[in-house]
């Protein structure tokens, strides 16, 4: 490609077609937004509850939008999803994997069930998904999956082992997936949230030492809006990041840097 040919067209998304695990709660509703925004129709598969009003806020954007109950631990649940994108929608173009949890805890009092729990959610769920999703990018040679780490797929993750660990692991699966995919044209990215205001971090916001601490080591001087993310999202899912590949961009005020 000529440097004459690159347009703001390359951000659009208009006629791809998306999946947003999670993607109608907490973070995962600003990546379903970005990306209707940019023109995508998306499917939320998700274990919370629908939310017809967001649901309708998408579509409000002049895209489809469809919401899945959906456990994806569950056997055959990923390959499920996946293929009521394609059946819905046409194709799948753009997979995000946000679904996730996190159980905080001194490690001296961790069980095992914990760890299996945050385990397969996190990771092995993500695995499956982004497997049965590869193998239609695979065939159209074509796709945009971007796995959504933390801050703790670089730091240590005091009383949370399970969750560091799964999110270094997401940092390992997306390049590993990269190295693997993108001979078909297939660009595997990562987002790594830091400190946004969520319900997940209400309790942390709420306690003054806490949350004076997330403040005061972050340089910006604040907490994340979830609508910091809108845009990393939209260019990783687009053709203007095609030679970005295998890459976690960080998205928290510059807290890595202190």
């Amino acid at each position: 490609m000529n440097i004459t040919d690159f347009n703001m067209e390359f951000f659009s998304l208009t006629g791809k077609n998306a999946i947003v695990t999670g993607g109608n709660t907490g973070l995962g509703q600003a990546f379903s937004l970005a990306l209707a925004k940019a023109g995508a129709n998306v499917l939320m598969p998700s274990i919370m509850p629908d939310d017809p009003e967001f649901t309708a806020l998408i579509e409000a954007e002049g895209v489809k939008a469809a919401y899945m109950p959906a456990d994806l631990t569950q056997p055959g649940l990923p390959k499920q999803t996946v293929e009521r994108c394609v059946q819905e929608f046409g194709s799948v173009d753009i997979l995000v994997n946000c679904a996730g949890v996190s159980r905080n805890k001194e490690f001296k009092e961790y069980s095992r069930t914990e760890w299996d729990l945050m385990v397969q959610v996190n990771l092995t769920a993500t695995f499956e998904i982004s497997h049965e999703a590869a193998l239609h990018m695979i065939e159209q040679r074509s796709g945009k999956i971007i796995n959504i780490g933390s801050l703790y797929s670089f730091l240590g993750g005091q009383w949370s082992p399970a969750y560091a660990a799964t999110k270094h692991a997401i940092a390992g699966l997306t390049k590993a997936l990269c190295d693997e995919l993108a001979q078909y044209d297939i660009q595997v990215n990562g987002i790594a949230p830091g400190y946004f205001a969520t319900n997940v971090t209400e309790k942390t916001r709420s306690d003054p030492e806490r949350n004076k601490w997330v403040i005061d080591h972050s340089p910006v001087g604040r907490w994340g809006d979830v609508a910091d993310l809108m845009g990393t999202t939209v260019f990783l899912a687009s053709k203007a990041s095609q030679f970005v590949n295998g890459h976690i961009l960080v998205v928290d005020g510059g807290f890595l840097t202190r």
